[in-house]
């Protein structure tokens, strides 16, 4: 396992979904590529807990109360991350990215064979919103408590994520 470019995403606050204006998305490309099957192993080994296998809700949704990281072990999709305004992305097998508390996220397609581990520092267990008015002051004032993972998902104590996400 190697450290490839790293993508970065900054989703600034739509009106419904919050998004997350201080910390990035991080696309790790291919970073996991040969290591598919030990994905769920690599992030529980590095404090992302409560993990699961399965697909993305295909409406735009967000985690206010966690951060996320999402290992693609097979097919691929296209997810729009940050709402209706946000930014597609391909994902293919092998790919990660790890989502700040806040920001969207939707399948918009995806192969027949798509799948995902999911996983959450610590292994907190998300709530799941989706922008409603109802839900606006609380997903605030949530995501700001939210603090920094103790590891990158992948890399542990020498990720791109202790660069790359500083307290604000």
């Amino acid at each position: 396992m190697t450290q490839q470019k790293v993508q970065t995403y900054v989703f600034e606050d739509n009106g419904k979904i919050p998004n997350n204006k201080i910390l990035p998305l991080l696309v790790y490309p291919q970073v996991l590529l040969e290591r598919v099957v030990d994905c769920e192993m690599v992030f529980n080994g590095n404090k992302w807990t409560n993990s699961w296998t399965g697909g993305v809700y295909d409406y735009h949704h967000f985690h206010s109360n966690t951060h996320e990281v999402l290992g693609v072990i097979s097919g691929n999709a296209t997810i729009m991350f940050g709402g209706e305004n946000g930014r597609e992305i391909d994902m293919t097998a092998g790919d990660v990215v790890i989502i700040p508390a806040g920001v969207g996220h939707k399948k918009v397609q995806a192969s027949s064979d798509f799948k995902v581990i999911g996983a959450y520092p610590g292994g907190l267990s998300p709530d799941l919103l989706t922008g409603t008015p109802e839900e606006r002051e609380r997903s605030l004032e949530n995501i700001d408590k939210v603090s920094l993972p103790e590891l990158d998902p992948v890399f542990a104590e020498e990720g791109p994520l202790q660069e790359l996400w500083i307290e604000g």
